[in-house]
């Protein structure tokens, strides 16, 4: 029996995907329970990753009190730089090997839990930084074993990283993001507390909103598992499989809370009837897509990133130019579905469907369009910057973008269909300006 169309067997292609669920515990309040789970971890002594914005908020003064009044001994590491690099992962890194800690604690945005992921690996397997680091830039070398117990409680809802075995950072020298991505970084443990999220500014719950939406859709459109070539061992297996039956469910539910609560998080960022559901979406779409992977959009996100020159968010805690990830990776979201659109259309009409767009009286020609056209509308309400030139790239800027995104193989080959230099250049191109 197949369990779709899509996922129909190829030569030389893979017959099974691997589940890799992530231990989440999702409810109001539940970030008073840290310390508790602290201890049935087996945790002693803790390194506190988090930022110093975060330790002005609440959900900080939760967790102390919990960690405190479980008897759990902690040090804290508030060095995160948003949007981290090499460099600042390599402090977070320090601190970690000096500290004699027996477990993490990563309190913060995705650039946190990151950082922590990052510094629980090497602080537990030494290695030269780029051993780690996915190739072509890094080396790639697996985990040679499994890593301390890491408690992840994310204050925003658009990485997931709280979900996945992926930690993601600038390499400062080559101007390009790129990351690490191994099923033993998954954190032991993820709680998701909505209302840690009560605090984020209208532009970051935009932004998070949409890396979700993306998550989800790249995730759904990405090419079949059974289109991958099968690993000549099953733990090679890679941690971005393709869609396959399992992601697709949390990836379709994740669309569709999406759609129906993005304008109402970001118009009113302080109810918690806005972001609960929200924050529900980026669990699932980061069950979806730390076990399919994301594609296109993500790859070139990460040159939109590494490149900026002058832009800076309204919102974000930073003294430098940067493209958050959010918004670095939705302006080029409409381009990548036009053009990808033809390779599976079902899927497309599908994920428009979800999003509240009517799919009656529609055909397979309309999938590259419907889609796209109801992302741009929902970038415009949502006031999203206009496309690559809405954050600070111009024409003569392509083929550097395109050089640095087209060595994201991991990314650039999870597409639906492959892509040359020469397309990939046209979809930046097109991504430059939506309306």
């Amino acid at each position: 029996m197949a369990l779709s169309e899509y996922f129909q067997p190829t030569k030389n292609g893979d017959t099974a995907f691997a589940v890799e669920a992530p231990k989440i515990k999702f409810g109001k309040g539940c970030l008073a329970e840290i310390g508790a789970d602290a201890r049935a971890l087996g945790i002693k002594r803790a390194a506190l990753y988090t930022d110093l914005r975060v330790t002005n908020l609440e959900p900080y003064s939760i967790v102390l009190k919990s960690l405190c009044d479980a008897g759990i001994d902690f040090a804290i590491f508030d060095e995160i730089e948003v949007e981290p690099t090499d460099r600042s992962f390599k402090v977070g890194i320090d601190f970690a090997q000096e500290g004699d800690f027996d477990g993490f604690i990563s309190l913060g945005g995705g650039s946190t839990i990151d950082t922590a992921k990052a510094s629980n690996l090497y602080a537990t397997h030494p290695a030269n930084f780029l051993n780690y680091v996915n190739a072509p830039i890094g080396k790639g070398f697996p985990v040679p074993g499994p890593l301390k117990p890491h408690i992840a409680c994310p204050t925003t809802f658009g990485t997931a990283s709280e979900c996945t075995g992926i930690a993601i950072f600038d390499l400062l020298e080559m101007e390009a993001k790129t990351g690490i991505a191994h099923a033993a970084l998954r954190p032991s443990l993820g709680i998701l507390d909505p209302q840690s999220l009560l605090t984020l500014p209208t532009n970051v719950v935009a932004a998070n909103a949409f890396d979700v939406f993306c998550h989800a859709v790249e995730s759904f459109t990405a090419r079949p598992y059974t289109h991958r070539r099968a690993p000549e061992i099953p733990s090679a297996r890679p941690l971005s499989q393709g869609a396959n039956p399992y992601s697709d469910i949390a990836c379709i539910e994740a669309i569709r809370l999406i759609g129906a609560n993005i304008v109402s998080g970001v118009k009113e960022p302080n109810l918690i009837e806005n972001m609960e559901p929200l924050m529900f979406a980026g669990m699932l779409a980061g069950i979806g897509f730390g076990n399919a992977g994301c594609h296109v959009p993500h790859g070139m996100a990460y040159a939109v990133a590494g490149l900026v020159r002058n832009y800076q968010p309204k919102g974000w805690p930073s003294n430098h130019p940067m493209v958050p990830h959010g918004i670095s990776v939705i302006v080029n979201a409409p381009a990548v579905f036009r053009f990808m659109g033809d390779a599976c259309p079902n899927r497309h009409l599908r994920a428009a469907e979800a999003l509240g767009v009517s799919i009656i009286d529609t055909t397979e020609q309309d999938a590259n369009d419907l889609l796209a056209d109801r992302i741009i509308a929902l970038m415009r309400e949502c006031d999203i910057p206009n496309g690559l030139k809405g954050v600070g790239y111009k024409e003569e800027d392509l083929p550097t973008l395109v050089e640095k995104s087209f060595p994201q193989r991991r990314l650039i080959e999870n597409g639906p269909k492959k892509i040359d230099r020469k397309e990939l250049e046209d979809i930046f191109r097109d991504a430059m300006q939506y309306w």
